[in-house]
């Protein structure tokens, strides 16, 4: 049976679930930017982890204003505005440093990855390595609906609702083709539409 990934809708979730991958593993701080930088980017994880630390940092481990990449899967290139979650990449980066120097035979702080595999340096963690990552917090915390698309899902919907339903920006953000087809991303079930259409003055 195939899982259903949702968005986390609700703000005391959202910081449970960040403290729990912050706080639950060795690599917490790792699990916690890959999840950081999925939200505000609303890139899919196949691209979050195959981002290089010089896409994110200049030489001087300063964090850029933009990154430049192209899309695994649609092949074209994406510009991310990297302001959102700059404080979270510094903090990352401090930390990567930190863990070098206490473990001088793991060289993390090393790898040309962002989010390097720490039992192999030269490799970026994979997908099956985050969906385990998520599946523990989930399980945790009893949330039956995370996955790896849940932070660009989340990104995506916090930005629809902050927004006010600006639901072409959202599309343009993720790349998408269509409305419906976002609107079913977002998990805007019958019972969403039916209370958006409550708050709707028709006259």
């Amino acid at each position: 049976m195939k899982q259903i990934v949702k968005p986390i809708k609700d703000s005391w979730v959202l910081s449970a679930v960040q403290q729990s991958l912050k706080e639950d593993f060795k690599t917490g701080q790792r699990n916690y930017t890959i999840f950081q930088v999925g939200k505000a980017t609303l890139l899919r994880v196949s691209d979050v982890l195959r981002l290089k630390k010089s896409d994110v940092y200049d030489e001087r481990g300063r964090v850029k204003r933009n990154a430049y990449i192209i899309d695994k899967k649609t092949r074209k290139p994406n510009t991310l505005y990297l302001k959102p979650v700059e404080r979270d990449l510094e903090d990352y980066f401090d930390w990567l440093e930190k863990y070098q120097q206490e473990n001088p035979t793991d060289p993390v702080f090393f790898s040309e990855w962002l989010f390097p595999s720490f039992t192999h340096p030269d490799k970026h963690i994979d997908e099956k390595r985050y969906y385990m990552i998520m599946h523990k917090v989930g399980e945790k915390l009893n949330i039956n609906y995370l996955g790896t698309h849940t932070m660009r899902k989340t990104g995506a919907y916090r930005v629809y609702q902050q927004t006010n339903h600006n639901i072409a920006l959202v599309m343009k953000l993720l790349n998408h083709s269509s409305e419906e087809m976002t609107l079913a991303y977002l998990g805007l079930d019958q019972d969403t539409r039916e209370h958006i259409l409550d708050t709707i003055d028709f006259g």
